[in-house]
């Protein structure tokens, strides 16, 4: 995140800034006669859901995670990306959004562990043949993941940490031979990653991959864009005679 959003969304934090200038919010994070700068910023924090704006633009507050208990909407942290593919990515915790998912998605069982929720993006094709409740996990895919605290077994897919870089792999346990592998499952040719034991230190498990949301492109067709462009709620019975028509 750009070091003007991250001061604009501390100060919106501590006070209302829907009802100062531009100049003044520039005063205040130290980025003074730079007001089409600072309209800037805070146009792209809108975009991307961080900085939301209430009572008609009376109010402007940094957004949070959480459920929305009118729309049972769970609106869950973005942290960036990790690579499926080699360990590229920076995991440096800030977030760039939020995804708004519906709590029957996640799951009733999610319903109390929200707080250990977050998503990444997927980067690179290294688990294009991955099977999460029978997802794959390809690039741009929205990948949910949960804070584990404890370790993690042989065949789950993780989030792990490698020297501060991120990536996303299945996690075996090698017995025999004493170390861990982070194993891809691509139809490219990519090769897994080896840790012994004694080199644990520089790596760590930042969470358990729990679902996928796949990118909108791979599923949407005309019908489902022309009901999304005018508004229409599915009911149950539309998608049901969507479905025998085909």
């Amino acid at each position: 995140m750009h070091p003007i959003q991250q001061k604009i969304l501390s100060l919106a934090k501590s006070q209302n800034i829907a009802g100062l200038t531009l100049r003044k919010i520039g005063e205040l994070i130290s980025e003074p006669d730079a007001p089409q700068k600072i309209k800037h910023h805070i146009d792209k924090l809108k975009e991307k859901g961080l900085l939301l704006s209430g009572e008609g633009g009376k109010h402007l507050k940094p957004a949070s995670g959480g459920i929305d208990k009118m729309s049972s909407l769970v609106s869950l942290p973005i942290l960036g990306s990790a690579n499926c593919g080699e360990a590229t990515m920076y995991a440096d915790g800030a977030i760039e959004g939020y995804l708004k998912v519906s709590l029957r998605i996640l799951g009733e069982k999610f319903r109390n562990k929200l707080d250990d929720l977050f998503v990444l993006r997927a980067s690179g094709n290294s688990m294009n043949r991955a099977n999460v409740h029978g997802k794959t996990i390809d690039d741009g895919d929205y990948v949910i993941a949960e804070r584990i605290h404890e370790a993690p077994k042989s065949g789950e897919y993780i989030v792990s940490i490698i020297e501060g870089l991120a990536n996303i792999k299945k996690f075996l346990i090698d017995t025999k031979n004493e170390h861990i592998i982070l194993a891809p499952e691509s139809s490219l040719d990519f090769s897994p990653i080896y840790i012994h034991k004694e080199d644990y230190s520089g790596y760590f498990v930042g969470g358990r991959v729990v679902d996928v949301i796949k990118k909108p492109d791979e599923f949407m067709d005309s019908s489902a864009g022309d009901i999304l462009k005018y508004g229409k709620p599915i009911r149950e019975v539309d998608y049901s005679s969507k479905k025998k028509k085909k």
